[in-house]
C-alpha cells in the first residue's frame, strides 16, 4: 500500500560514546511503526465514515426532486433551495453536537464509551430512514417525519463521533519518548512522535476517503433499485461496526476521564482576561503575589490552556473553508444534475473527491513532505493550512467557471432543466458532467492540507484531558460554516448561484494571506522549540529524553 511508513528495527544497545551521545539534530527523524491497535482504531473510524456517506449522499435527491422525476431520482420534491437549507441544518447539528459529547467524554464516560453511544445513535437514525423510505410507506408526511427523526439521530451520533474518534485514534499511539532505530539501509534515525502523529492523521483521512466511496454503491442503489436499498446498506454496515467495536473492547487504550475541568479552565481564562488578556496573569505565582490568592492549578495547566486556546483560534479561521467544503454535499450535486450524465447518478460524481484524496494523500505524505524536509523547507502546520485555503479558493473559482459554462449552453442556458425544451426536466444543458473532475481534485488538495493538518494540530496542542473538547470546539467552526450555508441558501438557485461560488472564491483569497500573517509565528516558534530541544537533548540506545520549554504567547 502506498501509504505505508518506512519499516524500522529498534537498535540493539550500543556502548560506544558516539552512539550514546548524539544530538537529535544530527539524526534523521522518521515515522514509527504503528501498533496494531492504531490500525484497528483507524478501521473503526473508516467504517463509521462508510456508513455516514452511504446514508447522507442520496439526501439531496431524496429531498429536492419529486418521486416521478425522470432525469434524477427523487422522493419529497422540496426544491433545491429548501433541500440545501435542510442539508446545511443537518451539518450544523453535526458540528454543534460534539460539544456536549466532548464534555461527557472528557468528564465522565471516556472516549471509548462515548464513541459506542454515538454509534448506537447512528444505527437508530439509519434504521428510521430505512423504514420510512420503504415503498409501502406512501404518506409524504411520514417520509418527512422519518427524515427529520433520522437526521436528528444521525446528527447527534455523528457529533459524538466527531468529538471522540480523532482523539481516540491519537490515544492509541501512546509512545511519547523518541527512540533510536536503524533503517533497513543500516542508517541511524530517531522515531519522532510529531511525525508519527502526522502520519496517523494522514492515514485517518486516507481511510476516510476510501470509506466514502460507499457513496458509489449508495447512489447506484438509489437510482436503480430505490432509496430504501440505499438506506439498507448503512444499516448493515453500522451493525457490523458496532459489533467490531465491542469485540476489540479490551485491546483499546482507554484514558480515564479526568473529571470536568471546564470550571477550572474557565477560571484560568477569566483571570487572563482580567489581566489584559495575558495568560501569565492566571499563573499561581502572579495570583499569589498580586491578589494573595491560592489557586487550584499549576503553571503547566495554564500553559496547556494557552496551547488549547491557540488551537481553537486557528480552528475558528476554518469557518469559510467549511462553507466551501459543504458545497460538495448539496450545490455541487445539483450542478452535476444540470449537465449530461451519461447514465451516471448525479450524486455519484462527488466520489471523485474521495478518489482524488486516495491518490494524492500518499503522494503528499511520502513524496511531497519528505522532499520539502530534505531541501530544508519548513512546511509546518500553519503553512500547510494556508495553502489549503489557496487550493480552496481555486476550487471555488473553478466551480464558478463550470456554472458559467452551464449557463452558456442550451437548451435552457441560465435556467437548466426548467425551460420548455427540457421536456419536463429530462434534458440537461449540453455540457458533460466530467468537466467537474478538476474541481474535485482541487478540493482534495485543500482537504488533505486543511482537515488532515487541523486534526493533527488540534490533538497535539490540546491539553491531554481536554482533547475531545478542543476537537469539539473546532467543529463549532464547521457548524458556523453550515449556519452560513443556511443563510446563503436563498441564492442557491439559478442563476444567482454563480455569485455564490464567486463570493466563496474571493473570501478564501482574503483568508489565506490573513491567516498566514496572523499565525505564521506559530510555525516559527515550533521550529525554534524543536531546535532548542535538539541542542539540549542526548540520545541513548533505548530512549531520548526531550526537554520542552513551553512558552505562552
Amino acid at each position: 500500500m502506498g501509504n505505508q511508513p518506512p519499516q524500522h528495527v529498534v537498535h540493539s544497545p550500543i556502548e560506544d560514546e558516539e552512539t550514546t551521545q548524539v544530538n537529535l539534530d544530527r539524526l534523521r527523524p522518521v515515522v514509527d511503526t504503528l501498533p496494531l491497535v492504531v490500525w484497528v482504531a483507524l478501521a473503526v473510524s473508516g467504517a463509521e465514515r462508510f456508513t455516514f456517506y452511504a446514508v447522507t449522499t442520496p439526501w439531496q435527491n431524496y429531498m429536492q426532486n419529486n418521486h416521478d422525476s425522470i432525469a434524477v431520482p427523487g422522493a419529497l420534491g422540496l426544491g433545491q433551495a429548501t433541500a440545501t437549507n435542510i442539508s446545511s441544518a443537518f451539518y450544523f447539528l453535526t458540528f454543534l453536537a460534539p460539544v456536549p459529547f466532548a464534555i461527557i467524554s472528557d468528564a465522565w464516560l471516556g472516549r471509548y464509551k462515548t464513541l459506542c453511544l454515538s454509534i448506537v445513535l447512528d444505527f437508530c437514525g439509519c434504521l428510521v430512514l430505512f423504514i420510512t423510505s420503504l415503498s409501502f410507506v406512501k404518506s409524504e408526511v411520514t417520509k418527512i417525519a422519518g427524515l427529520a427523526v433520522g437526521m436528528v439521530l444521525l446528527g447527534l451520533g455523528t457529533g459524538g463521533v466527531k468529538a471522540t474518534a480523532s482523539p481516540f485514534i491519537g490515544d492509541q499511539y501512546s509512545i511519547a519518548a523518541p527512540r533510536l532505530v536503524v533503517t533497513k539501509a543500516g542508517g541511524r534515525a530517531v522515531v519522532d512522535r510529531a511525525l508519527t502523529l502526522q502520519y496517523i492523521y494522514n492515514v485517518f483521512y486516507w481511510f476516510t476517503n476510501i470509506a466514502s466511496l460507499s457513496l458509489i454503491a449508495s447512489t447506484y442503489l438509489e437510482k436503480n433499485v430505490g432509496f430504501w436499498a440505499a438506506y439498507l446498506m448503512p444499516v448493515c454496515s453500522i451493525s457490523v461496526l458496532l459489533a467490531f467495536l465491542l469485540f476489540w473492547n479490551k485491546s483499546f487504550v482507554k484514558l480515564a476521564p479526568q473529571g470536568n475541568v471546564l470550571p477550572k479552565a474557565g477560571k484560568v481564562v477569566q483571570h487572563a482576561v482580567r489581566g489584559r488578556f495575558r495568560l501569565d496573569a492566571a499563573r499561581p505565582a502572579h495570583q499569589a503575589e498580586k491578589w494573595g490568592r491560592v489557586v487550584n492549578w499549576d503553571d503547566e495547566f495554564v500553559s496547556e490552556i494557552g496551547r488549547g486556546l491557540k488551537a481553537c483560534v486557528v480552528m475558528a479561521c476554518f469557518v469559510p473553508f467549511h462553507l466551501c467544503m459543504n458545497q460538495i454535499a448539496n450545490n455541487l450535486v445539483s450542478q452535476a444534475g444540470q449537465m449530461q450524465l451519461g447514465g451516471v447518478p448525479n450524486d455519484m460524481i462527488q466520489a471523485l473527491n474521495s478518489i482524488a484524496c486516495i491518490l494524492l494523500g500518499p503522494l503528499m505524505q511520502n513524496v511531497l513532505y519528505p522532499s520539502l524536509r530534505r531541501v530544508g523547507i519548513a512546511f509546518g502546520p500553519i503553512a500547510r493550512m494556508t495553502w489549503a485555503f489557496v487550493a480552496m479558493s481555486t476550487a471555488m473559482a473553478y466551480a464558478a467557471g463550470v456554472q458559467k459554462l452551464i449557463y452558456s449552453r442550451g437548451p435552457c442556458y441560465d435556467h437548466p432543466l426548467a425551460c420548455p425544451d427540457a421536456a419536463g426536466g429530462s434534458v440537461p444543458n449540453e455540457i458533460n458532467v466530467w468537466v467537474q473532475t478538476p474541481l474535485y481534485f482541487l478540493l482534495a488538495v485543500a482537504e488533505i492540507l486543511g482537515f488532515t493538518t487541523l486534526s493533527e494540530y488540534s490533538y497535539s496542542e490540546a491539553p491531554k484531558n481536554m482533547r475531545s473538547l478542543v476537537q469539539a470546539l473546532g467543529q463549532l467552526s464547521s457548524g458556523v460554516g453550515s449556519g452560513l450555508g443556511m443563510a446563503v441558501s436563498p441564492v442557491s438557485v439559478d442563476p444567482q448561484i454563480l455569485w455564490l461560488y464567486t463570493g466563496l472564491a474571493v473570501s478564501m483569497v482574503v483568508v489565506a494571506p490573513t491567516f498566514w500573517l496572523a499565525f505564521s509565528r506559530y510555525d516559527k516558534a515550533a521550529d525554534q522549540l524543536a531546535a532548542n530541544s535538539s541542542d539540549q537533548t542526548e540520545c541513548s540506545s533505548t530512549q531520548i529524553d526531550r526537554v520542552e520549554n513551553t512558552k505562552t504567547d
